[in-house]
């Protein structure tokens, strides 16, 4: 790939009440990244969620980034968020070093309060940043700093997660239907930031992939008219044809990534054409019949069982 991994840039700042916005040039697309990233800036900020704001997507805000593709959004902007926050906690632990009379070392970042360990002296993000960009004259020179970072991440490699699909369906002797009775997913995403957007991606991704596996399929005649133009006719599975499915969580952190994190996306939607595939393919043995094309319609299989039963009498 021309751009490798690809890398984002995080932008991260407190403003004069101590709210916090997060920009990244990446974009969610229904994934929750908006959550996730907001958990990852909480939780090395030392800020409380619901003081984050996340902007993403704006050129004006960002200068740069290779946008969201192929499992890496949380990868390569949680890796930037990590190392932005980490440098504006810096910043936030040696202003406040003097404003509480403590070592930075001794201070510790939590919940939108920095407390000096093993005391009950402590000072609200709030008021740390009034101080920082109003009344200067508490602090020295090299504490007066705007509250912000920039930073840029490349993981260099490794950004997608590992899965394995088992599925087991009937074939109806009638109707050619394929019906997915069975379905489990056991999948490993590296450290789950959030585990409700895990276990949802997961199952989207499997309900994308019975789509590709049994329903969905551009169609054109022999004109090169398209058929299929809108969801009259492009099929797409609705709830009643997505099984219940069994996600079996793993949880081993990526060494080569910040923060151990790989990309959900893709573990649940590219296993489940080929798991389902291999197990009508396992149904038809008795026939002969290998599948070796999706989608596996009910048109698909009748040619498919015909052409084996007159191949046989």
């Amino acid at each position: 790939m021309p751009i490798n991994t690809g890398t984002e840039t995080a932008d991260i700042r407190i403003d004069s009440t101590g709210a916090v916005t997060a920009a990244f040039g990446i974009a969610a697309h229904g994934q929750g990244l908006e959550t996730t990233l907001a958990q990852v800036v909480a939780d090395h900020l030392g800020a409380r969620f619901e003081d984050i704001r996340i902007v993403q997507g704006d050129s004006a805000a960002v200068v740069g980034g290779t946008g969201t593709y192929a499992s890496r959004s949380t990868v390569l902007a949680g890796g930037a968020a990590t190392l932005a926050a980490q440098a504006v906690r810096e910043k936030m632990l040696v202003a406040a070093s003097h404003l509480l009379e403590a070592a930075p070392a001794d201070l510790v970042a939590a919940d939108g309060l920095i407390t000096v360990v093993g005391t009950d002296r402590s000072i609200t993000f709030r008021a740390l940043a009034r101080a920082v960009y109003s009344e200067m004259g508490r602090l020295p020179p090299e504490a007066r700093g705007e509250l912000a970072a920039s930073k840029t991440y490349d993981p260099v490699f490794g950004t997608t997660s590992s899965a394995t699909h088992i599925a087991a369906v009937e074939v109806d002797p009638q109707t050619y239907e394929v019906r997915v009775d069975r379905y489990v997913v056991a999948e490993d995403c590296g450290r789950i930031i959030n585990p409700l957007i895990v276990d949802g991606q997961v199952r989207g991704g499997v309900a994308q992939g019975i789509g590709a596996a049994l329903y969905e399929e551009v169609v054109h005649d022999a004109q090169g008219q398209l058929h299929t133009a809108s969801l009259v006719d492009y099929l797409v599975p609705a709830a009643s044809e997505i099984p219940p499915i069994a996600v079996v969580h793993l949880e081993t952190a990526s060494p080569t990534t910040l923060g151990g994190y790989r990309g959900m996306g893709e573990g649940g939607t590219i296993g489940a054409p080929a798991a389902i595939a291999n197990a009508v393919s396992d149904a038809l043995a008795p026939l002969g019949i290998a599948i070796d094309e999706l989608p596996v319609t009910p048109e698909r299989l009748y040619r498919l069982i015909e052409h084996a039963r007159n191949g046989q009498s």
